[in-house]
């Protein structure tokens, strides 16, 4: 990891990813949109509803991948004081916290015709609203102190007691009474689901992660340069 702990090369490594990282993701996007919307078939029972959990479902998975992705980095800022798990934790809870939005978005969309009501408070989607909030309550912090150093301890510290919840909505299905469906993707028996559906539904879920890497690179990039900035300044006006 201390290879990578260098800004300068880690800016060079990422400006000669990032362009790779877009293709990609371009191309996940157009063909997981396309079989979404054109190839895949209408549920026998929700009709061409369904087609909303090709944005839902991923959205929600990255919202969890994220927060998780944001508390190892803030472990690894705190513990071992590396120079870039701050930089990558703050750049992650933004990203982390549309996908979040998004999820609840398209589920009260989906909610509505198959539950009759566009909200109710169900233990998965309590847990993703709350998800939602630690993502708010994360980044808040960040600009709270004039001290930049207590901001991203702060953060850090409540982005590791906040994983807790991960659990939570992973199991909540499985803990409490739940209208939420249970896995259909991953389980013991392996996927529940037919190919026709499966392939768009992950073909979804690698855009957004390519997405996620995209955005994290550049936000990392311009929080880089910005704070390679503010210290030549603090230089030259102490120089003054």
């Amino acid at each position: 990891m201390h290879r990578f702990a260098n800004p300068t090369r880690f800016l060079r490594i990422a400006a000669a990813v990032q362009p790779w990282v877009v293709g990609i993701t371009a191309l996940l996007f157009a063909s997981g949109l396309y079989m979404a919307f054109f190839t895949s078939p209408p549920d026998y029972q929700q009709g061409e509803t369904v087609r909303i959990m090709y944005v839902h479902v991923p959205a929600a998975w990255m919202g969890m991948f994220c927060y998780a992705a944001m508390a190892i980095a803030s472990a690894v800022s705190l513990i071992w004081k590396h120079p870039l798990a701050d930089v990558a934790a703050k750049a992650t809870a933004p990203v982390g916290a549309a996908f979040t939005f998004l999820s609840l978005v398209t589920g009260s969309l989906w909610g509505k015709p198959m539950w009759g009501t566009w909200w109710v408070w169900d233990a998965r989607l309590t847990s993703m609203l709350i998800l939602f909030f630690l993502y708010l309550g994360y980044m808040a912090l960040q600009g709270a102190f004039d001290d930049r150093a207590r901001g991203a301890k702060a953060s850090a510290i409540l982005a590791l007691v906040g994983a807790v919840n991960l659990p939570i909505i992973k199991f909540s299905v499985t803990w409490w009474n739940s209208l939420h469906q249970g896995s259909t993707v991953i389980t013991m028996d392996g996927p529940k689901m037919d190919a026709s559906m499966l392939w768009p539904l992950l073909l979804m879920a690698f855009a957004f992660k390519g997405y996620y890497v995209w955005v994290m690179l550049v936000r990392m990039r311009q929080e880089l340069t910005a704070n390679k900035v503010r210290i030549l300044r603090l230089k030259q006006a102490h120089g003054g």
